[in-house]
């Protein structure tokens, strides 16, 4: 059965991107998003030729390149069809949200989308255009939950392989690796920044500091609480529940007072919760909250999301390490991102502090 021309595609003649390229990078998005399904017929080359009223030669070459990329697939005698198993390019729907933000953001400047499309490759054009294979991060935290979501959270936003190693075991690790070239990057929580900076000196691994954030849901029902609640944080670690209860702090949330944070285990979570009258915690450690709470405590759950901008700050530093060997990379580190100490002198450890923070 052929796909119905309801398909969201447009041409511009006009525009300096080629229709061949519009067309392609049309019909994949559309592949990718689900709007045309798995094995699914795609219409005839003369009927998107008729349907955009352009050449069907220029049909045929985007077919051809959907076919070489593995997007379609031709069936002898039945037409081209959607693969069953189409390439996935990184984090689509995050993709799809920077494209739509990026957008909005240019048309508020009166830019049209031909305006952002020409201005984006010319901007590209100075540097590598992606991260063009996988690459590996050494990611160090204090708890196996920890590795655990800061790992998910990386690898499904970028093209890396996560290399978890818990923090009392980062001094053995560094010990028997006798190069740690294959690590384009470490990251880890700002409150074990030093002791990470200090075990990885000299090996020319950057090292960039993340801070996971209060979800937007968390913050919108905190701030329908009644003005005086008094509101606790409690995660597996201590420094977990620290770093979320500021992010929500930076929020500003004039309704609510923060009463403490405390780790799952121990009597500090007994004594938090008789002082407080709701609870921002994580899922791993809800049921023993809910469980010491009873019905007087008013539970939220927060699993958290990765600030964006350390995200973005990792990106950055990957992709403009792209195509250079990894050796060489561990070799030349990038330069600091302040050249200058407190006291005016230059830093003497190769690596990187990249402090990303909450707002």
């Amino acid at each position: 059965m052929r796909a119905k021309l309801s398909l969201d595609l447009r041409v511009d003649a006009h525009s300096p991107i080629p229709i061949r390229r519009q067309l392609t990078e049309q019909l994949k998005h559309a592949i990718e998003g689900g709007g045309v399904p798995r094995e699914q017929a795609l219409p005839s080359i003369r009927e998107l030729a008729g349907f955009l009223a352009i050449n069907p030669n220029t049909v045929a070459r985007v077919i051809e390149d959907l076919k070489q990329s593995g997007y379609v697939e031709a069936r002898r005698g039945k037409g081209i069809f959607v693969a069953p198993a189409p390439p996935a390019r990184p984090s689509p729907h995050l993709r799809e949200r920077l494209l739509q933000d990026v957008v909005i953001r240019a048309a508020a400047l009166g830019m049209t989308a031909d305006d952002v499309a020409v201005g984006v490759l010319s901007v590209a054009t100075t540097r590598p255009t992606a991260i063009r294979e996988t690459v590996e991060v050494l990611l160090v935290e204090c708890s196996p939950p920890e590795l655990d979501f800061f790992a998910r959270e990386l690898e499904g936003q970028l093209p890396i392989r996560v290399d978890k190693v818990l923090l009392g075991d980062l001094a053995t690790v560094v010990r028997r690796q006798k190069q740690a070239g294959h690590w384009r990057a470490a990251v880890t929580s700002f409150c074990h920044l030093p002791q990470v900076e200090r075990l990885l000196r000299g090996r020319g691994v950057p090292v960039i500091a993340l801070l996971a954030e209060a979800h937007l849901e968390t913050l919108h029902q905190l701030a329908q609480l009644p003005p005086g609640t008094r509101v606790g944080v409690v995660s597996v670690a201590a420094e977990t529940a620290h770093n979320l209860e500021h992010s929500i702090a930076n929020a500003g949330l004039p309704n609510i007072t923060l009463a403490g944070v405390c780790p799952a285990e121990g009597l500090a979570l007994g004594r938090l919760l008789r002082r407080v009258d709701v609870v921002v915690c994580s899922t791993a450690v809800a049921e023993r909250v809910r469980a010491l709470a009873g019905s007087t405590v008013h539970v939220i759950l927060d699993d958290r999301a990765l600030d964006q901008r350390a995200v973005e700050m990792l990106a950055d530093l990957l992709v403009r390490q792209d195509g250079v060997p990894a050796s060489t990379a561990a070799a030349t580190p990038p330069k600091p991102a302040s050249a200058q100490s407190s006291n005016g002198s230059r830093r003497r450890s190769r690596t990187t502090r990249v402090a990303a923070r909450a707002k």
